[in-house]
């Protein structure tokens, strides 16, 4: 047994003190700076709590060995796939925990434990699941690059350190280190005290060393030694404003959000014209010390520069994610989050009232509304005047009505942005794919409409009108990775099935015993490799599960091998061909004498002693099954791992609890199994005579009579001698028993079964004695292909085809919705959520209160958020509904509450001039933008560093996120003329570099370079 081998279920504690030692260190374990954490895959760890909390040693539960393959991007590096997201793709659990799951389940075999450090980064505690990744070079020598990973809070010293031990630098040499961009601008990283984290290093970035000349001089100090990138940078002049923002890992969010507010005139012009510097307040204890504002300008300056086809907002997302936490690293994040927290936190930087004095807030106590949002706005602004406030707040009435007392409160509440909800469907779009009874018929994968709360029974019933069998002959199921990762039963939510499931539907046949009569068994198939697994301790031969697995229904009595090797054909006869009759499958004769010294230990089991003992009784060894091309089952020594197989005396699927446990291979070695083919005429009869038209009954006595009859075989001796050695796995006990195997004509089955655990595999706990696992918990079986049978027999081809239903063909027609319905609901009565309640003043207690909120006065500048992410009790979903919204004149009079409005009041048409969009689902996505130049009206496309000429009529979509709409009466007549056609075509060739989207580049993948500055 490996040392990465599980331990046996008698050595491992019970599993109701696994589960109380897990939960408990869990319950008490925190994060402190220096610790270790481990991460371990989500669907094993899932896997294993059902198996302690539901599950028995025996259960069909059991998680198997620790394995995160589905981490792993690459399985020679063992490099994590990108973007993995915590509580959903893995979970972190201490070096406490993780010892002890090691320790009784042991790891997949040369697998690295994912160890990870906790960091103190600025103002929290992380685990650093994703080390910083840095390419490592010399200056001297650029083609010789290597990696390594490092935390956010190791010192630029210490790379500097670790390069000089990398390169064997010689020691006293004077080093400085650049950092390359991964546009390929250089930076000199001047402070070695500083960490990776303050000096805005980055995974895929690139570190370069250089040391000093003998001359004295530094080799950067040449300008030839890199791409003069610098000069173009310099020579370039294009349109102000019209800047890309460079991905700088997952900063799609970033780069929308800063292309809008660049784009909002009046704030970008505040910036441009240094107003800022002297309203940066540095003392206010809500803001950022003014680092946000200069870190902010700094970007639109450059942007607005006219002297750059693209900037690296670096420092900007460094201070952003050293005052909130939220989006340290390189996560993808909410643009709308994001907004909001740069919106506010301008605001404080910029307040103009250093010191905030305390103001009471009042009811309204029935006073006129018009007194009452006049007293709001003047103590806000007492407290809260910006350019932020000037340019994007506005004041919307809030109505609260006890439902008890009828008490009502009124309260004018100001507002940054509108975040305005989408009509929400009741019902959602599923596809499956619906596998019938008929062995022929292929899957066909089904477009239904179900409702969201709905449950599984819910499926089965849309899916029953398109095919008319009965939701009681369905069962849904998840598949993934060529296994079930769960069986639903009718009565749970629809919820936990997410759109990206693959989920298969089996028809099951109708059988007239009674229920306890009836098991549903799951089928994998399986690939056994051509040679057997001697490195790993054990005589197996490896598998590894390929096609679609199925799920039937069949009764207890009719799980004897035979009787599933023929079920099992019939149901995969669409894409498994029979061998014809003349088709020889002989043994394979390759097997060499060491090989055979193995395989003779022991068979299924049964020691040789055994074997002879009962060879009379048992009939004939089937050492060779009538129609697989399989090699004999072979044994380890007695302390083998025991593993599920099917009773070869009992002849009912079940675990063998012999002292030494089969391995992947033939399930009985004693039970002959026929050919399913009615015109095979050589099909396992013995040479007496005995036919397979034997009674199932009897032909245990039969084939043990034939053991009693002369062997009539016109064979001579030496092909006797050749026979015997291409069929036995082993030199017989004796020389009778190994004439009467040779004396049979046999076809090799073309597969054998094994019982195997919910993953797949045979790994699993058993208890002691010899008896049998009921099967009041779910039987997996999987059929075993040896690949030559597979390639023969296998139409791997047939096997993958499916047909489409015509609900698929049926376009979904796109939910539209106007922006003024999307506003109406915003301003409907609607009741408290359990969550958030009211306290009523006059009952003294918390009420479940209505709430209505109308539009009192509206700001400049409107934002408008749409909540396209919905978050309810049974679903969570991106709601991809086309909101249309006018470009141009943006009507609000209807829906202010103040409907009389003075002559000195402004107008409420509006305009638009930003869109930051998304596209994309829940976890993952990207965002982009489209802008309005202030300077020639022209709009653009923003997708990161590239960008590109826009038309009117693809801004409206349904990835639109965040609008952004200016007052016509505070919008100024554009400075220069719209570019013509010629000037676009070029302007845009000039501007469209390069697209990050959310990659992040190594150090080949731009063969440009860029000039490392001379001091």
């Amino acid at each position: 047994m490996t040392a990465n081998s599980r331990c046996s279920a008698a050595e491992s504690p019970g599993l109701e003190t696994q589960r109380r030692e897990i939960e408990s260190l869990l319950r008490e374990c925190e994060l402190r700076a220096g610790d270790s954490w481990y991460v371990v895959d989500r669907r094993w760890f899932e896997q294993w709590k059902e198996f302690v909390e539901n599950g028995d040693q025996n259960s069909s539960s059991f998680p198997g060995q620790i394995d995160n393959t589905e981490l792993f991007g690459d399985l020679d590096s063992y490099h994590l796939k990108d973007r993995l997201v915590e509580n959903e793709d893995f979970v972190l659990v201490p070096a406490e925990v993780w010892h002890k799951l090691l320790a009784w389940y042991g790891l997949v075999d040369d697998q690295p434990p994912l160890e990870r450090k906790v960091v103190d980064l600025p103002s929290t505690l992380k685990v650093e699941v994703y080390p910083v990744e840095l390419f490592l070079c010399l200056h001297s020598n650029m083609e010789n690059v290597i990696t390594a990973p490092f935390s956010r809070t190791d010192t630029i010293h210490l790379i500097q350190r670790a390069m000089c031990q990398a390169f064997s630098v010689p020691q006293g040499s004077e080093c400085r280190l650049w950092m390359k961009n991964l546009d390929s601008n250089c930076e000199r990283l001047r402070n070695v005290h500083v960490s990776v984290l303050d000096a805005c290093l980055s995974s895929g970035m690139t570190v370069i060393m250089e040391t000093r000349n003998a001359d004295g001089t530094w080799p950067s100090a040449r300008p030839q030694i890199m791409r003069n990138a610098m000069e173009e940078q310099d020579s370039y002049r294009g349109q102000p404003g019209v800047c890309g923002l460079t991905n700088l890992g997952n900063t799609c969010f970033m780069n929308s959000a800063l292309q809008c507010l660049s784009n909002t005139p009046s704030l970008t012009e505040y910036f441009l014209q240094n107003s800022y510097l002297e309203e940066l307040n540095f003392t206010n204890p809500l803001g950022m010390k003014g680092e946000i504002a200069e870190a902010y300008a700094d970007v639109i300056k450059q942007m607005w520069s006219g002297r750059h086809y693209s900037v690296v907002p670096r420092v900007f997302k460094t201070k952003v994610g050293h005052f909130a936490s939220q989006f340290l690293g390189y996560q993808q994040h909410d643009s709308q989050e994001l907004l909001s927290f740069l919106l506010d936190g301008l605001h404080e930087d910029l307040n103009r009232v250093k010191n905030k004095e305390y103001i009471e807030l009042r009811d309204a106590d029935g006073r006129p509304d018009q007194e009452v949002a006049e007293e709001a706005w003047r103590n806000h602004r007492r407290r809260n005047n910006s350019v932020i406030v000037d340019t994007f707040h506005g004041l919307f009435k809030s109505t609260l009505v006890c439902p008890e007392c009828h008490k009502v409160s009124v309260t004018f509440d100001p507002f940054c942005y509108l975040s305005i909800p989408l009509p929400v469907s009741k019902e959602r779009v599923m596809e499956v794919f619906f596998v019938s009874l008929d062995p022929y018929a292929k899957p066909v994968q089904h477009r239904v409409v179900v409702p969201k709360a709905g449950k599984v029974s819910d499926l089965c019933s849309a899916l029953s009108e398109m095919t008319n069998i009965p939701p009681t002959q369905m069962v849904v199921a998840d598949v993934f990775n060529h296994r079930f990762y769960k069986i639903y039963n009718t009565e749970e939510s629809l919820s936990c099935i997410l759109d990206r499931d693959d989920i298969f539907v089996y028809e099951l046949s109708v059988l007239e015993e009674e229920p306890e009569e009836q098991v549903l068994l799951a089928l994998y198939l399986r690939e056994r490799s051509h040679y057997r697994d001697y490195g790993s301790g054990s005589s197996s031969y490896g598998t590894s599960l390929f096609g679609h697995p199925l799920l039937l229904n069949v009764l207890r009595s009719n799980c004897s091998q035979e009787a599933l090797y023929n079920l099992f054909l019939q149901r995969l006869a669409r894409y498994v061909r029979p061998p014809d009759p003349s088709e020889e499958l002989e043994e394979e004769e390759e097997e060499d004498d060491d090989e055979k010294e193995l395989y003779k230990t022991q068979t299924n089991g049964i020691s040789d002693d055994e074997e002879q003992e009962n060879a009379e009784c048992a009939g004939p060894s089937q050492t060779e099954p009538s129609c697989g091309d399989t090699s004999p089952t072979s044994q380890s020594d007695s302390t083998s791992t025991k593993e599920p197989q099917l009773d070869p005396i009992n002849s009912q699927l079940s675990l063998n609890h012999s002292d030494a446990g089969a391995t992947n291979g033939s399930l009985s070695q004693t039970e002959p199994l026929y050919s399913t083919d009615p015109n095979s005429t050589d099909d396992m009869q013995p040479c007496g005579g005995l036919g397979s038209t034997a009674d199932s009954d009897t032909s245990s006595e039969l084939q043990a009579e034939q053991l009693q009859q002369p062997c009539e075989t016109a064979e001579d001796d030496s092909e006797d001698d050749k026979l015997e050695e291409a069929r036995s796995p082993s030199p017989p006990p004796n020389e009778l028993l190994a004439k009467r195997r040779v004396c049979c004509k046999k076809r090799k089955s073309l597969f054998t079964i094994q019982a195997v655990n919910s993953n797949g595999t045979t790994e699993r706990g058993m208890g002691g004695g010899g008896s049998a696992v009921s099967f009041s918990s779910q039987p997996y079986v999987a059929i075993d292909w040896d690949p030559d049978m597979k390639k023969r027999f296998y139409n791997e081809n047939e096997a993958e085809k499916y047909v489409k239903h015509h609900s698929m063909e049926v376009p979904q027609q796109q939910v539209t919705v106007q922006l003024q319905e999307c506003i109406e609901l915003f301003t409907t009565v609607e009741t408290l959520e359990e969550e958030n309640p009211w306290y009523c003043p006059v009952c003294k207690k918390h009420q479940l209160a209505t709430k209505k909120l109308d539009l009192w006065s509206l700001p400049e500048v409107l934002i408008i958020h749409l909540k396209r992410f919905s978050y309810t009790k049974f679903t969570r979903e991106k709601l991809d509904s086309l909101v249309e919204f006018p470009l141009r004149d943006l009507e609000f009079s209807d829906f202010l509450l103040r409907k009389t409005v003075s002559s000195d009041e402004p107008p409420s048409r509006y305009d638009l001039i930003a869109v930051s969009n998304h596209y994309g689902g829940l976890r993952d996505g990207h965002y982009t933008s489209y802008a309005r130049n202030k300077d020639n009206a022209q709009w653009y496309y923003f997708d990161d560093s590239k960008v590109t000429y826009a038309k009117e009529d693809q801004i409206v979509s349904n990835a639109a996120y965040v609008l952004f709409y200016q007052r016509q009466d505070t919008i100024r007549k554009p400075t220069l003329p719209a570019p013509s056609v010629s000037d676009a075509s070029s302007t845009q060739a000039a501007s469209d570099i390069t697209s990050c989207k959310d990659d992040e580049a190594g150090p080949g993948a731009s063969a440009s370079y860029a000039t490392m500055e001379t001091e």
